[in-house]
């Protein structure tokens, strides 16, 4: 069963060595969107609004299979008020 990693950078760079087992690439997206909705549910105080905020799932041999982006864009409105 192949092995996936889900490292997390949001202005740091948090690898997940140990990754996870998983039966196929379409598990590992469903993993990944799991985990971070768990990580931005958990920690959505400490995500600042227009910071950097990805996950990469990769193999065990390091290749980026995907990634997850996330970003807070402010609207004009907002912003010119």
């Amino acid at each position: 069963m192949p092995r996936y990693h889900f490292n997390v950078f949001d202005g740091r760079k948090i690898l997940d060595p140990a990754g996870q087992d998983l039966t196929d690439a379409n598990s590992a997206q469903v993993e990944a969107i799991m985990v971070a909705g768990e990580i931005i549910k958990d920690y959505a105080k400490h995500i600042a609004l227009g910071e950097d905020w990805h996950m990469e799932v990769t193999d065990d041999t390091g290749l980026i299979l995907f990634r997850l982006d996330f970003q807070i864009t402010v609207s004009p409105a907002v912003t010119s008020a």
